[in-house]
């Protein structure tokens, strides 16, 4: 008897340590699991905030120079240097245009070992070209544009919105994003099978930018699109815009891999791109676009508008008047190839002695009031008879009412605005968890919805669902607006190796989606899951940390607004909002605080001087270039780079030591900032090793980039080097 009590109890002390251990070992996890998500969470936010204020940043640098091609006078040299980025809305005939991107005249030469292509396209060739890209064979440049005019002629036969039936298929395939990421591609093709009459496939445009493999995944989209028209549906993303390429990859790409005709085939390909379909509709009730939907949102309207005027989405094409041989008084053909028939007419824009009102002319976090204001001083300007201006057309001693009637044609009308707008917002907007609709201020362009304005829009349509793409994901999905809306996103690993799996939907007559998700790299298959956080965690750190470097000034500055007894500590609160108020980029400081800084002063201060000191990051022999000078170069990399590719008109990789002056003295203008003559020809000298009197771009770029290896966020493109406040700024000014 005795001995059974003992048993029991011995049994009970030993059931409650293993209920203890349990409790214990269950809190432990649950903290281990909040901390891997709470890392998860900011290095997403890292990742993200950079990217969108990166987009910012290209849309506020547009602006800027649109304002100067409206206000500068037509002989202005910081005019000339970029009139020919605003040319693209361009009428030519088609036969004009089909004779400048004539293929006949190109060799292929014997020693060429890739893919060759007859047409009309067959499967084999695809399968070929597929397996070619696949081995890291390039495709000649005789077949690339004999593929891509092809692709246009097809895709001015196609509807604005295309309409697809699942009664004539099991399923569809719908993709997001790839961004030049072909593994995900080759990846989607294995496991889901190609596109076929039995299995349809819509993609939902980004196909190109930050990736390396971006014309090749444009080659095979568009040999599938050729080979099963009626099967394979190519909606435009907001990178189909070669104003975006400019800065994200894509324009230097081409221009690497086809250095002899890359500029036809770019100049093609913008033409492509302002024919692709801007989206889809299955069985009448399920919508696929790539940005999303406003408040004003008109299918109707999208189906009726001419898709090709809107070469670039960010700029809302201006009206031309047309010569009697059809080509447009708003163009400059010069490239090669047109001999005799080049033509050098174009309308200059008017020229006023004042400019439009302040800076938020083109410091706008909105396009659509960027339009608007400038249109609304256009017509204020116009109203004034003292301020009309003569245009300058190609016979002297024009009518004054002619002139008028061209810079008349020259405002767009508001029917033609609102056409933009709908475009803008579909390429361009994400959705929000709060009802209503507002600009999308961290994109600076397109607008934010909820899930109000969803249900209103399919209510009024008569539709069930909307798959968006335009936002990666950490799982490749996300339902929001009570499962009304489906962002889907392609390319995994997009801003480092498992820093996110891609996905696609199968959907089938029940429109029910089927999300198969993946990642392309067998990398992330080695790792466990604390390892690629981890992995992911320091890359996104090590941007941010180049990010701070590259903006020591302001802070500082910052530090001590809060550092009183210019003691060179601040505690860590003061050091969270001083960064904030730097960065803007909306992160946890405080809790990134035991990540970004290891010296202490006393009583937890923060040594701010010692903190830079562990920030600076190893760079060029840069002891002889001015440091406001040099910031600057860091901080605005991206931006520079951007403007130098558009200063850069053959495309050769090379500028000029004026040219090179002259885009220094436009981004001083556009950051209102001095630089000296001084300082720049310092610069260029140091940049000229070789004394030609010419600065290779590339060259130029790499000695100066903060990082020694291209993390996968910068491969294929210059990372963003500024924020926010340093092109808000300017809003403060109302001179230029």
């Amino acid at each position: 008897m005795g001995c059974g009590v003992s048993k029991s109890n011995q049994f009970h002390k030993h059931s409650r340590k293993a209920i203890r251990a349990a409790v214990l070992i269950q809190r432990w996890y649950r903290q281990y699991v909040a901390r891997t998500e709470m890392r998860r969470r900011y290095t997403w936010n890292i990742f993200q905030s950079i990217e969108y204020s990166g987009e910012q940043a290209q849309i506020k640098l547009y602006n800027f120079l649109g304002y100067l091609m409206d206000n500068f006078t037509p002989s202005s040299s910081e005019r000339n240097l970029i009139s020919h980025i605003f040319r693209e809305n361009d009428i030519c005939r088609d036969a004009e245009w089909e004779r400048y991107f004539c293929y006949k005249n190109i060799e292929v030469p014997e020693v060429y070992s890739g893919p060759h292509l007859t047409f009309p396209l067959t499967l084999e060739q695809a399968i070929g070209l597929l397996d070619a890209f696949r081995n890291k064979k390039q495709l000649h440049s005789r077949y690339v544009l004999q593929l891509l005019l092809e692709t246009w002629r097809l895709l001015r036969m196609l509807p604005n919105i295309n309409r697809i039936s699942t009664c004539h298929s099991k399923e569809v395939t719908i993709c997001g994003d790839l961004h030049g990421q072909l593994e995900d591609l080759l990846l989607i093709f294995y496991k889901n099978g190609m596109p076929s009459l039995e299995k349809p496939y819509v993609f939902n445009g980004d196909f190109v930018d930050r990736g390396k493999d971006s014309i090749e995944i444009l080659l095979i989209l568009f040999s599938f699109l050729l080979i099963y028209p009626s099967d394979v549906y190519l909606n435009r993303g907001n990178h189909e815009d070669h104003i975006i390429n400019l800065r994200y990859g894509f324009t230097k790409e081409v221009l690497t891999k086809y250095r002899v005709h890359g500029k036809r085939i770019l100049k093609l390909l913008q033409k492509i791109f302002s024919w692709l379909p801007l989206a889809t509709v299955i069985d009448q009730k399920v919508l696929v676009l790539h940005g999303g939907i406003s408040d004003t949102t008109d299918l109707a309207v999208l189906a009726k508008l001419d898709r090709h005027s809107y070469v670039s989405a960010l700029r809302p094409p201006k009206k031309r008047n047309q010569s009697l041989s059809g080509l447009s008084m708003d163009m400059d053909i010069g490239d090669e190839g047109w001999g005799t028939s080049r033509v050098f007419k174009r309308r200059a824009s008017l020229a006023y002695s004042k400019s439009l009102g302040t800076r938020n002319c083109f410091q706008n976090r909105s396009l659509q009031d960027f339009s608007g204001r400038l249109r609304m001083n256009m017509d204020n300007e116009l109203e004034i008879p003292s301020r009309k201006q003569s245009v300058f057309l190609s016979d002297e001693g024009g009518s004054e009412k002619e002139a008028l009637n061209v810079s008349t044609d020259s405002v767009r009308s508001d029917n033609s605005n609102e056409e933009w707008r709908q475009i803008l917002d579909l390429l361009w907007s994400d959705p929000m968890t709060q009802n209503g609709c507002k600009p999308n201020e961290v994109r600076g362009g397109g607008c934010y919805w909820g899930p109000d304005i969803t249900e209103d829009f399919l209510n009024r349509h008569n539709m069930q669902l909307i798959i968006r793409s335009h936002e990666c994901k950490q799982e490749g999905y996300e339902f929001c607006h009570n499962r009304r809306v489906l962002t889907l996103f392609s390319a995994s690993n997009y801003y480092d190796v498992g820093s996110n799996r891609g996905a696609y939907v199968k959907m089938g007559p029940d429109l029910e989606p089927y999300v198969i998700q993946y990642q392309a790299s067998s990398m992330t298959r080695e790792l466990t899951a604390k390892q690629s956080i981890g992995r992911t965690e320091r890359s996104a750190l090590k941007v941010l940390r180049e990010q701070l470097f590259a903006h020591k000034s302001d802070l500082i500055c910052a530090f001590r607004g809060f550092d009183t007894e210019n003691a060179g500590l601040v505690s860590l609160s003061d050091w969270a909002c001083a960064v904030e108020s730097v960065m803007h980029l909306n992160l946890p400081w405080r809790m990134l605080r035991c990540q970004l800084v290891t010296c202490k002063g006393s009583d937890g201060m923060i040594d701010y001087n010692a903190w830079f000191h562990e920030l600076a990051i190893k760079g060029p022999n840069t002891d002889h270039i001015e440091q406001t000078l040099l910031e600057t170069l860091y901080r605005h990399r991206s931006t520079l780079e951007t403007i130098f590719r558009i200063v850069d008109t053959d495309n050769s990789g090379f500028i000029s030591m004026e040219d090179f002056r002259q885009t220094w003295k436009l981004l001083s203008v556009y950051l209102k900032m001095e630089i000296t003559d001084e300082a720049i020809s310092d610069l260029a000298v140091t940049i000229d090793s070789n004394q030609d009197g010419s600065i290779d771009i590339d060259e130029f770029m790499e000695a100066f980039r903060l990082t020694d290896k291209k993390s996968r966020l910068e491969r294929g493109r210059s990372m963003f080097m500024g924020t926010a406040t340093d092109l808000t700024k300017l809003d403060e000014d109302p001179n230029i």
